[in-house]
């Protein structure tokens, strides 16, 4: 990852931090390197983190990486305090929303939170510029399937979901959006 992308990515863990209690379980969802564990370091032993492009599953005394698709490769876990999807839900096409929505239905204990970023789409074109002159790396631009924002609350929808927070960032660039799942 280049400078740009690193800061981006920071930028959204910042942005989520604080719904992230001291002690929670988490599933970062698209965790690629397990950044979220080493920048919020307040989180339980037990944490999860799953990406298709690890080689290998990493196990570490605080959280473990697993390669796979989420949440065809889950591996049999209790249910989460937290799930993160941090620039991560454009990269699903749209036939497997349900999937997706179901999975994190599954996870994630009662009253837990679903914290998600998700770009605005504006930012595809100003990314394929920044990958152009070669500043960031790409973000696995050629994954983005035409994205719109607002099918967001129809994905995570009531029930068993509630929409606690939305919210615009990085110059209203990207967006915020808190779920609770309900009892």
């Amino acid at each position: 990852m280049k400078l740009a992308d690193r800061i981006l990515q920071r930028w959204r863990i910042r942005k989520i931090r604080a719904y992230l209690k001291s002690g929670a379980r988490v599933l970062d969802i698209g965790s690629v390197d397990g950044v979220l564990f080493s920048r919020v370091p307040n989180l339980a032993q037990g944490c999860l983190g799953i990406d298709p492009t690890l080689a290998a599953k990493v196990e570490t005394a605080r959280f473990t990486l697993t390669p796979g698709f989420f949440p065809k490769d889950m591996p049999p876990v209790a249910p989460f305090d937290a799930i993160t999807l941090l620039a991560v839900l454009e990269h699903f096409p749209e036939t497997e929303f349900a999937a997706v929505a179901a999975g994190c239905a599954n996870f994630l204990a009662p009253g837990g939170l679903l914290l998600i970023t998700v770009p605005s789409p504006a930012v595809d074109t100003i990314l394929k510029w920044l990958k152009f002159f070669r500043l960031i790396e790409g973000m696995s631009l050629e994954e983005h399937h035409g994205y719109e924002v607002g099918q967001t609350t129809k994905i995570f929808s009531d029930p068993p979901f509630e929409l606690v927070r939305r919210s615009r960032f990085q110059f209203g660039l990207n967006n915020l959006f808190v779920f609770r799942r309900r009892p």
